[in-house]
């Protein structure tokens, strides 16, 4: 017979499945990963250093979980988020831990330096500066990732060519760099290396998938135009 302690049990062991599904740095690693878009397992193993095998394993716990979904094209498995609601419990998860473990901060500084260094700008200064036409978003992840989904106007120059092509961005201007979300390692080496050419430039203080939770435009493909120019970003909710 069901009871009132019955159904509480069961309904926490349902959430504790996610819990479980997520207590992997791993597979917390593979969902950053998805945010940004569709990943082929081959590639999610080569982005996070481990074996196929072993990578295939933690996809399955988060599909057994229901976090991730697939779809099939020839040999090859394709894994994305099951929905924004992932990517809004990864980003909750994120913020509780460093609101909550002093460990969290000691690491971020310990890679990062202290955050003002990066000069971080958040995404309503970003809205209100790109209106006037004097930044440039400079998108340093790998071009897939670019092209499943980026900030409008972003010029896309991953960091493994950002030295080779520094002469795309204009020195004048200021340049604002971003990659995978606030704890991403791209956009620190990106602004290392600018700045040690001389460009001004700070770190948005946001990823794409932070970006599209907060309401703001998000655009697929390749925008037209090889030379950098200031992004068009729009209107919207921030």
């Amino acid at each position: 017979m069901t009871t009132p302690r019955t159904t509480k049990t069961a309904l926490n062991e349902q959430f504790a499945r996610i819990g479980k599904a997520l207590a992997s740095p791993r597979r917390i690693e593979l969902l950053d990963l998805l945010a940004q878009g569709e990943h082929s397992v081959e590639v999610l193993a080569s982005e996070t250093d481990m074996s196929v095998t072993l990578t295939s394993s933690h996809l399955q716990a988060l599909r057994q979980a229901r976090l991730v979904e697939t779809r099939r094209e020839g040999q090859r498995i394709f894994y994305r988020l099951a929905g924004d609601d992932v990517l809004t419990l990864l980003t909750a998860l994120r913020a509780v831990a460093h609101d909550r473990l002093a460990e969290v901060d000691r690491v971020v500084r310990a890679y990062f330096g202290a955050p003002e260094e990066l000069e971080p700008i958040g995404r309503d200064e970003l809205v209100r500066r790109a209106r006037t036409g004097d930044v440039v978003l400079l998108d340093l992840r790998p071009r897939k990732e670019y092209e499943a989904g980026h900030i409008p106007g972003a010029v896309s120059i991953p960091l493994e060519d950002l030295e080779a092509q520094l002469a795309l961005l204009p020195p004048e201007t200021e340049i604002v760099a971003y990659c995978r979300g606030p704890y991403c390692v791209l956009a620190p080496r990106g602004i290392a290396l600018l700045r040690r050419h001389g460009y001004r430039v700070r770190r948005l203080e946001d990823g794409v998938g932070e970006w599209r939770l907060a309401g703001l435009p998000v655009v697929t493909g390749v925008e037209p135009g090889a030379t950098p120019t200031p992004p068009a970003i729009g209107t919207g909710p921030s």
